[in-house]
């Protein structure tokens, strides 16, 4: 019975950890590739400057869930969309670099050059808590963009 429990704890936990993040307010990976796929289709039958536009827009609830939001990058690092400071819209943030050092925006698109779709951590301030804290975020290429929303961990 004992060697049953052992496998059964690490089962329990790993399903209550989803549930228990819901619980504390914060966006699930699934709710991010969701917005993320669904952000990539928005764009597909929009003018894209529109959906930008509406990526961007705080009050647009499609767009913003918990603390889940778009972000649009040109290949060059250019930011085409943010979903939390739309202040960054128009500005190249290839050089910007996480508390760590990591320049997140350089190698996300250079992920994005090989990959069609993936996830990269890195360290962002979470527009809820104001704080910085570890944040994983799944892209999507899309054309001369790559299309992101993520989760703080």
């Amino acid at each position: 019975m004992k060697h049953r429990l052992i496998y059964l704890v690490p089962f329990v936990m790993s399903m209550a950890l989803p549930v228990a993040m819901a619980a504390e307010g914060g966006a699930t990976k699934d709710e991010a590739v969701s917005m993320v796929k669904k952000g990539v289709a928005y764009i597909k039958s929009q003018p894209h400057e529109k959906a930008y536009a509406d990526f961007s827009d705080k009050d647009n609830k499609t767009w913003h869930s918990k603390d889940l939001y778009l972000v649009v990058y040109a290949m060059d690092g250019t930011v085409r969309a943010h979903g939390a400071n739309a202040k960054m819209i128009g500005k190249n943030l290839i050089e910007l670099k996480d508390v760590d050092g990591k320049a997140f925006v350089k190698e996300r698109v250079e992920l994005a050059k090989s990959h069609n779709s993936f996830w990269q951590d890195y360290k962002f301030t979470n527009p809820e808590t104001k704080k910085i804290e570890p944040k994983a975020m799944y892209c999507e290429r899309l054309d001369d963009s790559v299309v992101c929303g993520g989760i703080y961990k």
